[in-house]
This record gives structure tokens, sequence and C-alpha cells, in this order.
């Protein structure tokens, strides 16, 4: 049952991807500029520019070139002796012919226009940054989110309810790049004497005498503004689920039995709230990672929203097409781990 559950959520993230692939390169495929031009300058000879186009299989019709792009991206393709020799991470499965050989590789997401450096390189690069970003605002939403939801079901309708149910309103109704500003001029600019905070930062610093130097506290005001709305999300569904749980009668026995109202509510009414709860923290981390552009540029976080933003605007579409799809793929993993989880803390879910 569990092979059969993970085969059809297989194929149902394959079938995105491929949505994703398909919608990605002709959309790029229609935007204005030369990849060939893009690639080697503005004064680049006219030679030099059909060779690239032949490299690049521009001087082929659309659908001949989106056939390359899928071998390109297929972990399994056909590709000539020559390419195979170059590239020794490429896996010989099969003689198709003469000069023809069946791989098995990893995707190739090309490279990009300005460096000439493989995508898939640029992107590693910039992942552990994102991750790192990703994970901090996670935790600081989860943490705070499941306590705030937590307090305000158990003090229902006193002030610390009203308090936590209006924050997180607020919270939800405040994009995260309105935020990012508001946070990065006040705790960054203003009161950056007290608080030690910077407007922008990475996680390294590269001090000219030191070398590089690890720099936490530019995490800080980055990982707050993106996790301020899964913050909110979280803490009217912890609160929701904790009042639903709080008045079944499984809770009354457990007073009844003389347990400790800490107990009662951490121990016995908390895990039977969460479903819900992790859903959203599934669903909200993999959209962090994706969703992450517009804060890592405002606060200048060496990440892949960061590296995206600024490919797109040096016109840079291999790095932005195989940043969309890496974040797709992250989507589909994410999801498909978030579904066995759910099996792992509620033996009440049925794998169909």
């Amino acid at each position: 049952m569990m092979i059969r559950f993970l085969l059809r959520k297989t194929g149902y993230g394959l079938l995105v991807l491929l949505g994703v692939v398909v919608l990605v390169f002709f959309l790029f495929n229609v935007l204005p500029g030369d990849p060939a031009r893009l690639t080697l300058g503005q004064r680049a000879d006219v030679a030099s520019l059909e060779n690239v186009r032949k490299e690049l299989h521009l001087d082929q019709p659309v659908g001949v070139q989106f056939a390359y792009y899928l071998n390109d991206l297929s972990p399994v393709a056909v590709h000539t002796r020559e390419e195979a020799t170059e590239n020794l991470r490429y896996l010989t499965v099969a003689h198709i012919s003469n000069n023809k050989l069946l791989v098995l590789k990893a995707p190739y997401l090309r490279r990009s226009y300005q460096g000439k450096k493989q995508v898939w390189d640029i992107l590693m690069e910039a992942l552990p940054g994102t991750l790192l970003l990703a994970v901090a605002a996670m935790l600081f939403a989860t943490v705070t989110g499941i306590a705030l939801g937590v307090l305000s079901a158990v003090k229902q309708n006193t002030w610390m309810d009203t308090g936590a149910v209006f924050a997180s309103v607020a919270g939800i109704s405040a994009p995260s790049f309105f935020a990012g500003i508001v946070l990065a001029y006040l705790f960054g600019f203003v009161f950056s004497d007290y608080t030690g905070l910077h407007m922008t930062g990475s996680l390294f610093d590269v001090d000219p005498f030191k070398g590089r130097i690890l720099n936490l506290r530019n995490l800080v005001l980055p990982a707050i503004t993106l996790g301020i709305r899964p913050l909110a999300i979280i803490v009217q569904l912890t609160r929701s689920a904790m009042l639903d749980v709080l008045h079944q009668d499984f809770i009354r026995t457990a007073y009844a039995k003389g347990l400790s109202r800490s107990r009662v509510i951490w121990r016995h009414a908390l895990p039977n709230a969460l479903n819900p709860v992790i859903t959203a923290i599934t669903g909200w981390f993999a959209e962090l990672l994706a969703g992450a552009f517009f804060v890592e540029y405002i606060f200048g976080w060496k990440g892949i929203g960061k590296v995206t933003v600024d490919a797109l605007d040096k016109f840079d579409f291999p790095v932005v097409m195989g940043a969309i799809l890496f974040t797709a793929g992250i989507f589909v993993i994410v999801n498909l781990l978030a579904d066995l989880l759910y099996t792992l803390i509620d033996p009440r879910i049925k794998l169909d």
C-alpha cells in the first residue's frame, strides 16, 4: 500500500513538473531578447552569434527546441558519444546507435548567459542561504504561533485572546515586502544603534583581513519578516483546533483522572489539534523556499530569490527558468513528505 501511494503521488508530482516545464519554456521563449547576443555581448561578430545559436538550437523550430530542453532536463536522456565523454557525470545505460547513447544523469539546467556558469551550480551555491532563511522563519512562526494559539484558546474571550487574534489578522494583511521595508527601516536604520541590526547583509560578511565572518544577526530581520504571515495563520489554526479539542469528552476524562491543566493541554489536547497546523507548516515551508524572492532582495540576503531577481534584471533567462523549476520541484517533494507525515502523526489517516 505504501509503495502504491508513493508511486501515485510521484506520478502526480511529475505531471505538475511537466506542466511547469511547458509553461516556463514557452513563456520565456516569447520574451524579447536574443540569447546568443546576451551570451556573447553586444559587440559579438556575426559568425560567433551564429555558432552560439546553433549550439543553443536557436536555429531550429520551437518544437525541436522544446524537445532538446526536455532532453536536457530528463534524468534519462539521449546524448551523443562526444557529450557523454566530455561529461563524466553521465552514466551510459545503453547504445542506441554509433553516435547516440542513452545516459543516466542529473537534470541539466543549461548555462548562465552572463557568467557562462552552469545554472545548477549557481542554484546550489545560493540554496543554503534560502534553506537557512526558510527554516529560521518557519521555526520562529511555528514556535511563536503555536504558543500564541494555545494561549488564545485557553484564555478565550480575554484581552490575551483578543490581542492574539488582532495580531494574527494584522500579520495576514501585511504583505511580506511591505513588512520587510518597515522592519528594515525601523530596526535596521532608525533603531540600529540599539538593536545592532543592519538593513542589509548575508550570512557571511567579508573582512579584508579575516576573510569570511559568520554573522547570524543578519538573519534576524529577514527571518521575522518572512515568518510573519505563516505565524498569523498558525495562530488562528491552533486556536480554532484547540477550542474544538478542549470541548471533547477525552479532555473531560483527563481532568476527571486528576491530571494537571498544563499536562492536559500540552500532552493530550495539543497533539490532537496539530493536524491542520502541520498542513499549514509544510505548505508554508515550501512557499517560503519559493517565495522569499522579495524578502531576500530587500535585505540583500544571498539566496535563490536574490539570485533570481538579479538574473531577471540582467535578462539571464536560464537562471530564472532553472530557479522556477527548482522551486517547483521543492514544492512537489515537500508536499509528498507532508502526506507521509500525516500518517505518522495521525493513525486514523489511511494511505488510499
